[in-house]
């Protein structure tokens, strides 16, 4: 084929107005993907905003700030699946066949699932443990045996860090069973023991004096005395419950048994005691006996 030849093709080619016709329609169609896409990740992001803008309102700081990482999560991910089809219908107006570029992307997404099942796994249970709020850091929690306060909530592993300093990194796909401590307040419980000796009512009114005047952050509303739990050989026990603070419920019961102890040491009202008696014979043969 002589240049001249290919001068007359390429002429004839662009003077053709059905090409012309065709390239103007696939070209505003193009633009029509463009912007409607475009569209569509804009209305989504603004839904996302006001739904995140929300449940802000109604959470504590740390849980408003997760609320925003799930937001950007979120629009992340509309935004790739968005832009990937209109991606896809761009490339269809250019006489592009997606059957074969559908298929290896599919054999691609199937291959890497197969051989990072572990790693999806973890990157889903986190996304639905941040989603959901399951937990939030800061909080005290337990999965499996690890218990302590969650340092750090990422896609694939939570950092939990115990009460004794050790830190404990766990794949988010082994969290199966979660017990959140720092949700909903916490009653402390505390058992008294008196000797059976002592009069159990004036007891019960110098621990229930004792817990009313008790002040403390932590406290939600004053301890109250139940009355005696149990009659032991050793003495009778007297429970005592406060209602305290989420995870604070080990800080207020030590505080609540200082506090009796004072009080009842300061009204005479013993506690049981290991106790020995000894006999003593007198001269004329009988028995006297002693503590």
């Amino acid at each position: 084929m002589s240049i001249t030849e290919v001068y007359n093709r390429v002429v004839g080619w662009l003077t053709d107005n059905d090409v012309w016709e065709s390239f103007g329609r696939s070209a505003l169609r193009v633009i029509i993907f463009l912007v409607v896409g475009r569209l569509v990740v804009w209305v989504i992001h603004k839904t996302i905003d006001r739904v995140v803008l929300e449940r802000e309102a109604k959470r504590m700081p740390s849980h408003a700030r997760r609320m925003t990482t799930v937001g950007k999560l979120m629009k992340n991910v509309t935004s790739y699946v968005v832009y990937f089809i209109t991606i896809m219908l761009v490339l269809s107006e250019f006489g592009i066949n997606l059957g074969p570029l559908l298929a290896g992307a599919g054999v691609l997404g199937l291959a890497i699932g197969f051989g990072a099942q572990s790693l999806v796994k973890d990157i889903i249970t986190g996304f639905f443990i941040v989603l959901e709020d399951q937990f939030a850091v800061g909080d005290v929690i337990q999965t499996g045996q690890f218990k302590g306060t969650v340092e750090v909530i990422g896609l694939r592993t939570t950092r939990v860090q115990s009460w004794t300093g050790e830190v404990h990194i766990i794949p988010n796909g082994m969290i199966n069973e979660v017990t959140n401590f720092s949700v909903n307040n916490t009653v402390a419980v505390v058992d008294i023991s008196i000797a059976h000796e002592e009069e159990v009512d004036r007891a019960l009114e110098v621990i229930r004096y004792t817990m009313i005047m008790m002040k403390d952050d932590n406290l939600i509303n004053a301890p109250e005395v139940l009355g005696i739990q149990a009659i032991a050989a050793t003495g009778v026990t007297i429970r005592v419950i406060a209602e305290c603070k989420p995870n604070t419920h080990p800080v207020v019961a030590r505080k609540v048994n200082m506090e009796i102890k004072k009080a009842l040491d300061a009204s005479g009202i013993e506690i049981p005691y290991p106790r020995m008696v000894t006999y003593q014979r007198n001269e004329k043969g009988g028995v006297k006996d002693g503590a």
